[in-house]
């Protein structure tokens, strides 16, 4: 599997005939230098965790563009499905949806999920985790925007993820201590891919306090470089 990052929560993840972009937030996410078509060549999946717009960024140009499937929830898949993308796989909490080379199954995440129109919020549905699973594959749980809960216990006892993107930046989402005490309670990632962080001011702009709380588990922590890939 590999996998790059393209700032805040946005990541492509390839392996076999799948090309998946993650919350693909790149035209206005003001740390990514990349080329759009670049970033999404080849794309034949988008992932989205919730529907505020540095998550929502770029896909239904992408899924225009590329004819590409767009996973979600039913609210979010529908309001991009009248913004043109034309494959649409919606779900919900507790489920999961096969995408040919892989299944996604749909987990909590405390968070919000909307988007703004004419200054009035936009409701669309309940923010999600993502949980990807494929043959041969390590299994991959993208946390989306989301505080520490409890329950992260379950989706470790259910699912087993293997590689953890995990939020880090604060403010919106987990901080350095409470996201690593998530990982270091409830899952025994082997590799830990910290997000959400070091695009705006107002988060955090480094990993290194999450580093630091993560202790003797820092080796499992994979800091990535934007744009550069990486294998697990």
């Amino acid at each position: 599997m590999k996998i790059t990052w393209f700032g805040h929560s946005a990541f492509r993840v390839e392996f076999g005939e799948a090309v998946i972009l993650i919350d693909p937030f790149l035209s206005g996410n003001p740390t990514f230098e990349g080329d759009l078509s670049d970033a999404s060549r080849g794309c034949t999946h988008v992932l989205l965790t919730h529907g505020h717009d540095d998550h929502i960024g770029d896909a239904a140009s992408i899924c225009g563009a590329t004819g590409a499937q767009l996973v979600s929830s039913f609210e979010v898949c529908m309001f991009l499905a009248a913004q043109g993308a034309e494959k649409v796989n919606p779900g919900n909490h507790g489920g999961t949806v096969d995408c040919g080379p892989f299944t996604v199954s749909f987990v909590n995440a405390l968070h919000s999920s909307s988007t703004i129109k004419d200054g009035r919020p936009i409701y669309l549905g309940n923010p999600m985790g993502l949980i990807v699973k494929a043959p041969g594959q390590p299994t991959l749980y993208h946390m989306g925007d989301t505080e520490i809960f409890g329950d992260m216990a379950l989706i470790e006892e259910i699912h087993r993820p293997e590689i953890g993107i995990v939020p880090i930046g604060d403010r919106f989402t987990m901080g350095a201590r409470t996201a690593a005490m998530a990982c270091r309670r409830f899952f025994n990632f082997r590799h830990v891919v910290p997000a959400h962080y070091a695009t705006f001011p107002m988060l955090d702009q480094s990993a290194d306090r999450f580093l630091a709380e993560m202790g003797d588990h820092a080796s499992r922590v994979i800091v990535p470089e934007r744009l550069t890939p990486f294998e697990v």
